[in-house]
């Protein structure tokens, strides 16, 4: 079964449960954590899809990554136990991230990311995750990162639209128009 349906079809079980249950916002908190733990620790992939690790370890350590030393909501431990019971935790980062987009999606949130090439101050973070909160008629979560090859200005991606106002795209599109321009002549 292809990945990506298989962790659709989790994910949205697994929301309409967390819906009954009324433990959305918990789960989107847990799972999110679990999905940052999967992309900054590519090991725990490779430690969850070892067939050596027992299943009680497995719960063990997913619990773990997805709520640190707190006690997980009885809702991720059971499907935490149920994916393990059917050997699909090899798709458990995908059901995460598949999670998080369907909850995005029911609760109107936006996704962000602004790109600068030095930190911004507070003041600036709520004015773009304002802005962009106005733009989408919905709620914003805004994620800064900082990147200095784009020596200045900035690039701000927001769902699927992306507004690049760095210094080394503009460079790059000058350079571009000189080249073009003096092709011509010659």
């Amino acid at each position: 079964m292809e990945v990506g349906i298989l962790s659709m079809r989790y994910a949205k079980a697994l929301i309409e449960f967390a819906q009954e249950k009324k433990a959305e916002d918990t789960l989107y908190r847990e799972l999110g954590v679990l999905a940052h733990s999967f992309r900054t620790q590519p090991t725990l992939t490779e430690t969850i899809d070892n067939p050596i690790i027992s299943a009680e370890d497995k719960f063990s350590l997913i619990c773990v990554a997805a709520c640190g030393n707190a006690k997980p909501s009885a809702e991720l431990a059971g499907f935490i136990r149920l994916v393990l019971k059917h050997n699909r935790e090899s798709y458990l980062h995908f059901m995460c991230l598949m999670y998080l987009d369907l909850y995005r999606k029911l609760k109107h949130i936006g996704v962000g990311q602004l790109i600068t090439a030095v930190p911004v101050d507070e003041k600036v973070r709520n004015r773009m995750t304002l802005a962009a909160s106005r733009f989408l008629h919905s709620k914003m979560e805004l994620k800064t990162v900082v990147d200095p090859s784009i020596e200045g200005g900035f690039i701000f991606d927001i769902n699927d639209y992306r507004l690049d106002a760095s210094i080394a795209t503009q460079l790059r599109q000058m350079k571009q128009q000189f080249i073009d321009k003096n092709r011509r002549i010659i």
